[in-house]
C-alpha cells in the first residue's frame, strides 16, 4: 500500500520574504544633485551587504487529488510564502500556485502545472472510522524525504482549540515536524485526515497526532476549487455553553443545548423569531449537547436550506423554520480605552450609571446596546468573581429589559420576593458590545448583601 501511495504524497517548501534584523534602507540622493557622483563612487545598490531582505524557509507535506496538479495541504505549511514549491517522490518540481484556504480549518489549496497527468489519492469516510482502526500517515519528517508511519485511531471528535470547528482524529501514528499538511491513510488506501497538529514536550511525536478529519476537508477542498473560498451557513446569532445555575435561571429542564445571548437584526434567525435567551436544543433533526455541535452543523449547512430548529423560551419548547444565511467575514479592529471612574449605585461589587452617549464612545458599544453601565468591580467582590468587568452593560436581568440602576435594583428586589433563586444577568461587553449570560445565585447575594 505504501509503495502504491507515496508517489502521490509530496514534499512543500515555501520561500518568505522578510526584513533582515538590523538592515538599513539603502540612502536615496535625487537625480541633479551636486553630490550623487560621490554618492555613486561609494555606495552600489546591488550590493548584497544593502539587500534588506533575506529568505526563510518552511518544510511541509501534501497530496495529490487531481491528476491536472491539484494539492491539498495545510495553510499554515504555506501561510507566509511568497514562493511554494512542491517536490515529487521521483524527485521533480514544480512551481505551485494558491487556489484558495481556509484559515479556520487550516486547508489550503494549490496548483501546479504538470506536462503530464499526476498519480492522485481519493478521499474516504472519516465517520466509518472506529477507535482501534489502523492507519498510515505518509509525509516529509524533518526534510528526510518520504516516509510512512503506521497506528491507530486513538480517539475521535477531539477539540483542542485549534479552531472554531475542531473535530480532528486523534492517531499515535508518528507524526512528526514536516509532516503536517501530510494525508493520513485508512487500510483501504483511501484519505481518511489530514495530518495538522501534535501535542508534545520536545516538538517531536510522542504519540498524540491529530488529523482533519476526510469529510471536512473534501467539503472545503471542494469549495476552493470552486469558489476560491470557503463557504458557511449562517445563523446570524451568538451562542454560549449553558451551565447548571443558567439553566435553572432560564427554566430548562436539561443542561445542554447553546445558549442565544445575541440576534442580528439582519440575520436568518431574527426574521424567524428566535431571541436571546432561547436555548437551542435540536437543529435541522439533530440533538445539540454543545456549542460546538450548533457552530459545525450550521458551518455545514448550505446557504438557502429551510431547516427546523428547536428551543427552549422561559420554560417552553418551541420550533421554528429558519432559512440559513451565507456567512460573511467581518473585522472589527478596536482600542483598548480606559475604563470610567465609579459612580452611582453599587451591586454586589459593581459601581452603577446610565447609559450615555460619552460611555459609547469610550467603550466601542454599538447604538443599540441599552442597559446599565458597569462603571467599576470592587476587587474580590462577587461580581469580580463572576467575570463581570467594568465597562460591561447589564442588559437585561432575567430576561427582562432594565434602563437605569435604579429600575435594575427594583426588579431585582422583585425577583426575590417573587422567590427566585437564581438572577440571569444579559450583559454586552466593552470594545464591541458582545454578548454573554452571567448568572448569580441569591443565596450568594443574601451572604454579601445587595446594597453596599
Amino acid at each position: 500500500m505504501a509503495e502504491r501511495l507515496t508517489p502521490a504524497v509530496v514534499n512543500i517548501s515555501t520561500i518568505s520574504l522578510v526584513a533582515a534584523e538590523g538592515a538599513v534602507p539603502m540612502p536615496k540622493v535625487p537625480d541633479g544633485s551636486p553630490f550623487k557622483k560621490f554618492f555613486d563612487d561609494y555606495f552600489d545598490e546591488d550590493s548584497p551587504e544593502l539587500d534588506s531582505k533575506r529568505s526563510m524557509q518552511s518544510l511541509g507535506s501534501g497530496f495529490v487529488v487531481g491528476a491536472e496538479g491539484l494539492i491539498v495541504t495545510n495553510y499554515h505549511v504555506i501561510s507566509e510564502a511568497d514562493r511554494i514549491n512542491v517536490k515529487f517522490h521521483n524527485g521533480s518540481n514544480y512551481r505551485a500556485e494558491l487556489v484558495g484556504y481556509d484559515s479556520k480549518t487550516d486547508l489550503a489549496l494549490l496548483k501546479v502545472d504538470a506536462d503530464k497527468p499526476l498519480p492522485t489519492v481519493s478521499f474516504g469516510g472519516a465517520k466509518d472510522l472506529r477507535v482501534g482502526d489502523w492507519v498510515m500517515a505518509i509525509g516529509n519528517p524533518f526534510g528526510l524525504g518520504g516516509s510512512v508511519s503506521i497506528g491507530i485511531v486513538s480517539a475521535r471528535n477531539r477539540i483542542i482549540n485549534n479552531g472554531p470547528y475542531d473535530d480532528f482524529i486523534q492517531t499515535d501514528a508518528a507524526i512528526n515536524r514536516g509532516n503536517s499538511g501530510g494525508p493520513l491513510f485508512d487500510m483501504y488506501g483511501n484519505v481518511v485526515g489530514v495530518n495538522t497538529a501534535i501535542i508534545s514536550p520536545t516538538g517531536s511525536s510522542i504519540g498524540l497526532g491529530f488529523a482533519i478529519p476526510s469529510d471536512i476537508a473534501q467539503r472545503v477542498v471542494q469549495q476552493l476549487l470552486d469558489y476560491g473560498e470557503a463557504r458557511r451557513g449562517w445563523l446570524g446569532v451568538r451562542i454560549q455553553e449553558l451551565s447548571v445555575d443558567l439553566a435553572e435561571g432560564l427554566g430548562v429542564s436539561e443542561v445542554r443545548g447553546a445558549l442565544i445571548t445575541w440576534v442580528d437584526k439582519d440575520g436568518p434567525a431574527f426574521e424567524a423569531g428566535l431571541k436571546s435567551g432561547d436555548v437551542i436544543l435540536d437543529y435541522d433533526g439533530t440533538r445539540i449537547e454543545r456549542v460546538r455541535d450548533l457552530t459545525r452543523l450550521v458551518a455545514d449547512t448550505p446557504a438557502g436550506k429551510e431547516v427546523d430548529v428547536e428551543f427552549a423560551r422561559k420554560g417552553q419548547i418551541l420550533s421554528r423554520r429558519v432559512i440559513v444565511a451565507q456567512q460573511s467575514e467581518k473585522e472589527r479592529k478596536t482600542a483598548q480605552q480606559p475604563y470610567m471612574a465609579p459612580n452611582g449605585a453599587t451591586l454586589f461589587g459593581m459601581s452603577l450609571s446610565r447609559l450615555s452617549a460619552h460611555v459609547r464612545r469610550l467603550h466601542h458599544l454599538d447604538d443599540d446596546v441599552e442597559g446599565v453601565v458597569v462603571s467599576d468591580v470592587e476587587a474580590g467582590s462577587l461580581a469580580e468573581r463572576k467575570g463581570i468587568e467594568a465597562g460591561m452593560v447589564i442588559v437585561e436581568i432575567n430576561q427582562e429589559i432594565v434602563s437605569s440602576p435604579s429600575n435594575l435594583i427594583e426588579r431585582l428586589d422583585r425577583l426575590k420576593a417573587e422567590g427566585k433563586k437564581t438572577l440571569l444577568f444579559l450583559v454586552a461587553k466593552p470594545d464591541g458590545g458582545e454578548l454573554e449570560f452571567v448568572s448569580i445565585k441569591l443565596e450568594d447575594v443574601e451572604a454579601e448583601g445587595q446594597l453596599h
